[in-house]
């Protein structure tokens, strides 16, 4: 960790958010603690009991209903101040008749891990609540003596016998320094320095704990999120094949057909310049026409055999001179033409599968590298090549993660490390640039074609730089 992050953290929106969300989570912390303990202890004190069964059954489902409640407003909550979005559970299963209505809801698993996260949510709550409370008044207070002792008269000197003492933010512990003089009082402005750079820290690590709760019993099972990550990979990758095939007869039908018709119209035109072939018995181009042969030839004013006709020369073929700057300027329109359409089939065959590939993924990303217009610092370390769908898609990450770098980030220098470790292959682009990239836009497109093959993409970049961009991805798909 570096001394510029330690300085800034104090003073970025995720450390005012987490104190957000540690100040405004015990209210309903309490709230759902003593109503879900007390329906469960009822319920199942009921339960036990012969005469209350059939009421505490029902107060347990109450209890379950109320917990799941108040778990989805907590997911809510995360989501707005620490941006953890957690799908929420199924729905309750529809069951007929009472009993089997009763006996779903007691066998909700959801319900029952929503409990758990209510019941173990007070306790952290206050430790979360005291880690802000607790360390940022202190913090403030001790920051504020000398501006209180000096300007505000809070400490008026009665012959030396006023004092102050600095505030511990520990419950435990005494020994804080008695402040008796002015000058004094920097001792403890010192000391609400140091509690400054330290104030988000605890904090941080009780919202860390929170998140492996949320994740742990609000957030979906291993089985149920491995079923809902191959259905939405499914759904991905059909619509990414879907786009591509779209893509591709857009690219064919507005691109290179276009050239190849404007091709076969300069041909036909050039064709048409040049007249019928003479050993044929086409009619006169040029627009000049003969009736009743060259005896009948129309003629402007006194006419003999070989006038001019309608400004063109006749000959006994009746053919018209050839306009070689015209057809030159034909033959130049579909040599472009022709070129160009070759120029976007090889653009897009490209697209399909770089050439670059063909000799493996290290030499692709040493091309992609030379090719940058910033300086690419290029480590590679793959032992064993992966399967041509994983190059594939390693490579078009590179690719538009050296495009954003160079678009967007404001950079000086990129480093792109592709390295095979524990079984995975992580793609690595790191930019010195003012950072503030957050998963969307571009990253979004990636995010979704790696995970068609159980890969992910990780995001680093608080502001002011650097941002490194993970790619991890299975050796095959």
């Amino acid at each position: 960790m570096s001394v510029r992050t330690v300085l800034r953290t104090p003073f970025t929106r995720r450390t005012w958010s987490e104190a957000a969300y540690c100040v405004v989570g015990l209210p309903p912390a309490l709230v759902g603690f003593v109503l879900v303990l007390v329906l469960l202890a009822v319920g199942t004190a009921l339960t036990l009991s012969l005469l209350g069964a059939v009421v505490g059954l029902l107060l347990l489902t109450a209890a379950l209903g109320l917990a799941r409640v108040l778990a989805a407003a907590q997911r809510g909550l995360a989501a707005r101040l620490l941006g953890e979005r957690l799908p929420g559970p199924p729905p309750v299963p529809a069951a007929s008749g009472p009993l089997g209505r009763l006996d779903v809801r007691l066998r909700d698993g959801a319900g029952w891990r929503s409990a758990g996260y209510v019941l173990a949510k007070l306790p952290l709550a206050a430790v979360q609540l005291y880690a802000v409370l607790g360390l940022w008044v202190a913090t403030l207070l001790n920051l504020s003596l000398p501006l209180r002792w000096g300007l505000l008269g809070q400490y008026p000197d009665h012959g030396g016998g006023a004092e102050a003492s600095v505030v511990n933010p520990l419950p435990f512990g005494g020994g804080a320094p008695h402040i008796t003089t002015f000058g004094g009082t920097w001792v403890a402005f010192a000391i609400g320095v140091g509690l400054l750079l330290v104030a988000p820290w605890p904090a941080r690590g009780a919202v860390a704990m929170d998140r492996w709760l949320l994740h742990g019993l609000l957030g979906p099972g291993a089985l149920e999120s491995r079923v809902r990550d191959l259905e939405e990979t499914r759904a991905l990758a059909v619509d990414d094949s879907a786009a591509l095939l779209r893509r591709l007869e857009r690219d064919l039908h507005d691109g290179a057909q276009v050239r190849l018709v404007a091709l076969a119209m300069s041909l036909d035109m050039l064709r048409e310049g040049l007249g019928a072939d003479p050993g044929t018995d086409a009619p006169a181009a040029g627009g000049a026409r003969t009736e009743g042969g060259a005896e009948g030839a129309r003629t402007e004013g006194a006419g003999t055999e070989g006038a001019r006709t309608d400004g063109v020369r006749g000959d006994e073929g009746g053919r018209s001179p050839v306009d070689a700057a015209r057809l030159r300027r034909l033959a130049d329109t579909a040599h472009r033409n022709a070129t160009e359409a070759l120029s976007e089939l090889r653009d897009l065959a490209r697209g399909i599968h770089p050439p670059a590939l063909d000799d493996g993924l290290p030499d692709a990303l040493d091309t992609l590298a030379a090719r940058s217009v910033l300086p690419v610092r290029l480590t590679v370390d793959l032992p064993r090549r992966p399967t041509p769908a994983i190059e594939t898609i390693a490579y078009f990450c590179a690719a538009e993660l050296l495009t954003n770098a160079i678009k967007h980030s404001g950079a000086r220098g990129v480093e792109v490390e592709a390295a095979q470790r524990d079984g995975a292959i992580r793609l690595r682009v790191t930019d010195d640039g003012r950072g503030g990239a957050t998963l969307g836009g571009g990253l979004t497109g990636l995010l979704q074609r790696v995970r068609t093959v159980d890969g992910g993409l990780d995001v680093d970049s608080p502001e002011g730089g650097p941002t490194v961009v993970t790619v991890t991805l299975p050796p095959h798909a």
